[in-house]
């Protein structure tokens, strides 16, 4: 019970599910530590020392890293493609972060430190096609990250891999592939297309509206991690020897077409498509090339995209109808 653990952006989604998970493993204490208040957290547990702190601010990631053996930084101002590709200084901004709280955990001690990147380094020439090459790690250079987020998350990579040369800091990195699941962001515009998908059929059918909006032409291909895996993936990743960022997604591709076919069946509806060819849509083609993590850790996520996306959609769906005063079915 010694160990202190630091998750910053623990009041987001993948950050209140790696607190839960620590929290049912037990042996530790835990600190997550978020910008936002704490009714707006996904998740808050009781028992679980909760900080409220803005950790751009390098007083904050100092006062956040203290006593702290190990550090999962999750925290960044960002959202779905909708979001990003309207707010890239607000994205550019969150390197403060990580800036911060390496330096915070390199005056503190910190014995262990990680970093939640994203596939949206990866060059833009690489992700034209919907018949897309999966990516490999190496496919972040010659850099053509996204703009803004992707340069962020890039810069962020660098950061900890040069705290790791010059310092000696034990740093782990892993470029997160579109993770789904339960106890997320599924409205008010920062929600990625698999939550966003569930919330527009929800409505379709309550609405006895029977037609959806989707962003683009539809064609568009990605892979989506659940949210389990993706958890998984980041404790095998910071306890082995893996010395370079590494893809942590899923790769089963499919197409946002696809992606609604999927939940029409869960819900038992087909719907009108109304494209919006003018909306966020991002790259045409992006799935993850998962050699590296099977070489290193024998392991990579494999949980199916339907059973994942049942349990969102049932979910979301409670969801819906207790924002929208309507009893749960």
């Amino acid at each position: 019970m010694d160990e202190l653990i630091l998750v910053p952006g623990g009041g987001g989604f993948i950050g209140g599910h790696l607190v839960s998970y620590f929290r049912n493993r037990g042996g530790c204490r835990i600190r997550a530590v978020d910008i936002k208040p704490f009714d707006e957290w996904y998740q808050v547990f009781d028992d679980v020392e909760n900080v409220q702190a803005d950790l751009k601010d390098m007083g904050a990631c100092l006062e956040a890293c203290k006593g702290a053996s190990r550090v999962y930084n999750l925290a960044a101002d960002m959202g779905g493609m909708g979001f990003i590709e309207n707010n890239k200084a607000l994205c550019m901004l969150s390197v403060l972060i990580n800036t911060h709280l390496l330096e915070a955990a390199r005056q503190s001690g910190v014995e262990r430190f990680f970093y939640a990147s994203s596939a949206c380094v990866y060059n833009a020439d690489k992700q034209r096609d919907e018949d897309v090459v999966p990516l490999k790690e190496a496919d972040a250079y010659p850099a053509m990250a996204e703009d803004g987020y992707g340069w962020e998350k890039l810069f962020s990579e660098r950061m900890c891999r040069h705290f790791s040369e010059d310092f000696g800091m034990y740093t782990r990195v892993a470029r997160f592939h579109n993770v789904y699941g339960p106890e997320g962001t599924w409205d008010g515009g920062r929600e990625k297309a698999p939550a966003a998908i569930c919330r527009k059929v929800i409505s379709a059918l309550e609405s006895k509206k029977h037609e959806i909006e989707i962003w683009g032409d539809g064609k568009q291909t990605r892979s989506f991690m659940w949210i389990d895996d993706c958890i998984n993936g980041i404790n095998l990743i910071m306890d082995n020897e893996v010395p370079e960022p590494i893809n942590l997604g899923s790769n089963e591709l499919v197409t946002i077409n696809g992606l609604v076919d999927i939940v029409e069946d869960i819900a038992g509806v087909k719907l009108e498509r109304n494209y919006k060819l003018d909306a966020p849509k991002g790259v045409n083609g992006r799935n993850s090339d998962n050699t590296k993590i099977k070489q290193y850790l024998d392991w990579a996520p494999e949980t199916r995209l339907r059973d994942g996306m049942e349990k969102t959609y049932a979910w979301i769906y409670d969801q819906y109808m207790a924002k929208y005063g309507v009893a749960s079915k």
